[in-house]
C-alpha cells in the first residue's frame, strides 16, 4: 500500500490550503467488503487524509462488510442523502445507467493493467458526468475489484464442463447474460455466504477476482481455477448529489481530489499485487487452467449481440479506447 499512502500524501498536500473554510461535518461512508480488504482499506486512508487536509474539520466514519445493507440499499440512501458516501462496484451502477454495462464486455481489457489504463481514460471518466442527474450521486473516479476468474468444482477443462452448473455471481445484467450464453446457471449470492455455499455443494462454483479467492481461501472447496480474466470489475467512488450541493466549492474540491486519489490508488494496488495473488492460487491444491476468449466459444459474441443494442455507443468508445490503450 505504500505508492497508494503515497499519493493519497500527495493529493492531501495539494488541498490543505482549504482547511477550515467550511463548516464541519462528520462523512459516513459505506461499502460491502470486509475490513482487510482493499477498499476498505482505502476508504480508511481517504478519511485519514481528509481529516489532516481539513485541519480536522471533516471526519469520515467507514462502514464495511454491508453494515449499512447491500449495495442496492447503500445506493437509495445515497439518493436520500442518508448516507454521504460510497465506494460502489460499477455493477450496481449498471443496473441503473445501461451505459455502464459496458464496462464488462469480455475480454475487454487484457489484463489488469489495461483494465486500469481503460478506467483512468478521460472516455471512462466523462461517463461519470451523467450520474448526477440520473441517479441523484456525484462520481469522483473509479477503482476496481481485479478482473473476474472461475473458480469451480467438477473438473471443468473446457466451456462446455461449466454448462449446468449453479456459479455465484454478482447480480447485475451484463454478468447474467454472460453466464447465461455459457449454459452456467448464474446465482445471484451476497458475499458472506459465498464460503459456506461452496462448501456444501450449494453453488458448484463462484466468478470471484484474486484477492478474495486468496483473503477468503475459496479455494478450499474447488477443484479447478480457471485464470479467464473475462471482465474487469470496477468500482466507484460516489457522493451523494444532496450532500454535495451542500458543500462549500472548496470542500467539494478537498472531497473530490481526496477521494479520486484513494480509489486510483486502489488501480494501482491491484495492478501490483494482482500477479502475486495469482501466484498463490497457483500453489493451492487446485488445477490451474489459463483460458482465454476462444475457450468461451460463441458466449462472447452472443454477449456482444445483446449489449450492442443496450450500451452501442458506450460499447463503441470503450472499445476505441481499450483498443488505443492495449500494449
Amino acid at each position: 500500500m505504500k505508492t497508494f499512502n503515497a499519493l493519497l500524501a500527495s493529493a492531501a498536500m495539494a488541498v490543505t490550503g482549504f482547511a477550515g473554510t467550511a463548516q464541519a461535518e462528520e462523512f459516513r461512508l459505506g461499502l460491502i467488503t470486509p475490513p482487510p480488504h482493499v477498499w476498505t482499506l482505502a476508504a480508511e486512508e481517504f478519511g485519514t487524509a481528509l481529516s489532516e487536509a481539513s485541519g480536522g474539520e471533516h471526519t469520515v466514519t467507514v462502514f464495511p462488510a454491508r453494515q449499512l445493507g447491500n449495495e442496492a440499499d447503500m445506493l437509495q440512501q445515497l439518493q436520500s442523502g442518508a448516507l454521504d458516501m460510497a465506494f460502489m462496484t460499477v455493477a450496481e451502477i449498471s443496473n441503473r445507467a445501461t451505459d455502464f454495462g459496458a464496462f464488462y464486455q469480455p475480454f475487454l481489457a487484457d489484463d489488469m493493467a489495461h483494465a486500469a489504463a481503460i478506467l483512468r481514460s478521460d472516455e471512462a471518466r466523462a461517463m461519470l458526468d451523467q450520474l448526477p442527474g440520473s441517479l441523484g450521486v456525484v462520481g469522483v473516479g473509479y477503482g476496481s475489484a481485479g478482473m473476474r476468474h472461475i473458480l469451480t468444482n467438477g473438473g471443468v477443462t473446457d466451456a462446455a464442463g461449466l454448462a449446468g452448473q449453479k456459479i455465484r455471481i454478482t447480480p447485475f445484467e451484463a454478468n447474467l447474460d454472460f453466464y447465461n450464453a455459457i449454459g452456467a446457471a448464474p446465482t445471484p449470492m451476497p458475499l458472506p455466504a459465498v464460503f459456506d455455499a461452496l462448501a456444501n455443494g450449494q453453488v458448484d462454483g463462484i466468478d470471484m477476482d484474486s484477492e478474495l479467492i486468496v483473503l477468503l481461501r475459496y479455494h478450499e472447496h474447488a477443484d479447478t481455477m480457471l485464470r479467464t480474466n473475462h471482465m474487469m470489475f470496477p468500482m466507484v467512488g460516489l457522493v451523494s448529489a444532496r450532500v454535495w450541493a451542500g458543500l462549500s466549492e472548496e470542500d467539494r474540491t478537498m472531497i473530490s481530489d481526496l477521494m479520486g486519489a484513494a480509489v486510483d490508488g486502489v488501480l494501482t494496488t491491484y495492478v501490483e499485487r494482482d500477479a502475486g495473488w495469482q501466484e498463490e492460487i497457483r500453489d493451492f491444491d487446485v488445477t490451474y487452467i489459463e483460458a482465454d476468449r476462444d475457450f468461451f466459444g460463441d458466449a462472447v459474441a452472443e454477449w456482444e449481440g445483446i449489449w450492442e443494442e443496450r450500451a452501442g455507443e458506450a460499447l463503441e468508445t470503450l472499445r476505441g479506447v481499450a483498443d488505443a490503450t492495449r500494449e
